[in-house]
């Protein structure tokens, strides 16, 4: 006799499988152990995946989503001033387990999938930064003398950066995340000006 249907499946395996990434990291994370923290048979999980990669980029996804929704909710309708984005953003990550592990060691929380994401989502997001920055520009609240994808480019590989930055330059706290965050806000604010200003080059 087949078992019954567990409500909200699929919720309870992504919850399931953050916790464990959150406690063992992904790699050490398996599909049969997700299975067991649900309840349910190792079938039933992928019946709802395809496999563990699948799982962990759903649930990255779902965390940017709500981080983009905090951030709305923090700013208002309107665009933010830059420096003011990552005023709101550091509030909004360090609120969000997973992706403030991600940070603090992006080895051992996301292990060898940071490896397989192939399908051009950060060069994306790095165009809507050149975007948004190109906006900024032309309603002054940001000063042209920087090129907007020369800035974007350098936002970007920033954010990157600091993804991998445990990996590279050893362990690193909550307190230095924020601090290095709040770093690129003070620094950004510097480029808030008048759009009449002369570009460069």
């Amino acid at each position: 006799m087949p078992r019954p249907l567990i409500p909200d499946r699929r919720d309870r395996i992504l919850a399931a499988a953050e916790s464990l990434i959150l406690e063992r990291g992904f790699d050490a994370m398996s599909v049969q152990a997700i299975a067991a923290k649900v309840g349910i048979a190792k079938g039933a999980v992928y019946r709802e995946f395809d496999s563990k990669h699948e799982i962990l980029d759903v649930l990255l996804q779902r965390s940017m989503t709500r981080l983009n929704d905090a951030s709305r909710g923090l700013r208002g309708q309107s665009p933010p001033r830059l420096s003011a984005a990552y005023r709101i953003g550091v509030r909004v990550l360090l609120d969000d387990p997973l992706m403030t592990a991600a940070f603090l060691d992006d080895t051992g929380v996301l292990g060898s999938y940071i490896d397989t994401v192939d399908d051009g989502r950060y060069r994306s997001r790095y165009l809507g930064v050149v975007e948004w920055i190109s906006e900024l520009q032309k309603s002054g609240a940001l000063t042209t003398r920087v090129d907007a994808e020369a800035l974007g480019l350098a936002l970007s590989s920033t954010t990157l950066g600091l993804l991998t930055a445990a990996k590279h330059l050893g362990p690193l706290s909550r307190d230095q995340l924020e601090a290095a965050i709040r770093a690129m806000e003070l620094l950004v604010a510097g480029l808030e000006g008048d759009a009449t200003d002369t570009p460069t080059g």
